[in-house]
């Protein structure tokens, strides 16, 4: 039989030779000063447009162009940089895509709150898209609680040319890289009403440059209206946009009035949001 301990008896446990701080201080010494180093030159780069000079990036990791030029051969055959014919280096595509998912969750994350008052306000389906690449995807949706409604699926990848999320990022973008987006995903048509004209396409990004939102009358997806806004950040930037979409049986020029007004108050709250972890 199992022996009970009596009730009385003290229970005495180890205590941790650390403390936690101690513990932190131990685990630095076991870091490695090259992955460190490596880790330091990465962070450097924000995005896809960044360049840097062998000088450029002794100066701001303080490291010395001898020993810093092996780590920068070394990412680049490991595919972690790449070199411009210039010599400069940038973040490779590899790279890039853990930054994009990284900076799309935390736009997510502050997006959430706002996208969620904008649904209980307007009682309509509300989505948020972002720009992965040369993709645009639906990051966030909430649904309206009417039983009939307009539903947007989380991952989607939607049609930079017909649905107001696409046009309202796209039309912000160079014209590089618009051009990009529209051979990534083709040009089709998705309904009666979809533009599929190379030269209307570009008429209606400017459009849509030039009043700050998008629409989509059935153009994606039949049967209803989308209303989509892009958040417009101070450096001109557009990674991201919002949308209310709304069944043809409760639009009307009155209430797609007031809903284009939403949009412009909410992204303008947005852009601030985004603005102030970048």
């Amino acid at each position: 039989m199992p022996v009970q301990e009596g009730k009385n008896k003290k229970v005495t446990r180890r205590r941790p030779k650390h403390t936690a701080n101690n513990t932190l201080r131990e685990s630095d010494r076991y870091q490695s000063r090259a992955v460190t180093r490596a880790l330091d030159v990465l962070e450097r780069f924000p995005d896809e447009t960044t360049a840097f000079s062998l000088k450029e990036l002794s100066q701001q990791t303080g490291l010395p162009e001898s020993s810093l030029f092996r780590l920068l051969v070394t990412l680049e055959s490991r595919g972690y940089l790449r070199q411009d014919a210039d010599g400069a280096y940038r973040i490779s595509e590899r790279v890039l895509r853990g930054k994009l998912y990284e900076r799309a969750s935390l736009v997510r994350e502050r997006i959430h709150p706002l996208l969620q008052q904008i649904a209980r306000s307007c009682n309509e389906t509300t989505s948020l898209a972002y720009l992965f690449g040369h993709h645009i995807l639906v990051l966030d949706s909430i649904e309206s609680f009417h039983d009939i409604r307009v539903i947007n699926r989380i991952g989607r990848v939607l049609p930079p040319y017909a649905s107001s999320l696409g046009k309202a990022i796209t039309a912000f973008q160079d014209r590089a890289t618009i051009d990009r987006i529209l051979d990534a995903y083709g040009i089709f048509p998705r309904t009666e009403r979809t533009i599929t004209d190379h030269r209307a396409i570009f008429e209606e990004f400017e459009k849509v440059r030039r009043q700050g939102h998008a629409f989509d009358r059935g153009e994606a997806t039949e049967g209803g209206v989308c209303i989509g806004a892009p958040i417009l950040e101070a450096n001109g930037k557009v990674e991201a946009a919002i949308s209310i979409s709304v069944p043809d049986i409760r639009m009307d020029k009155s209430r797609e009035h007031a809903l284009v007004e939403e949009l412009a108050q909410a992204t303008q709250r947005m852009a601030v949001l985004l603005q102030s972890f970048r």
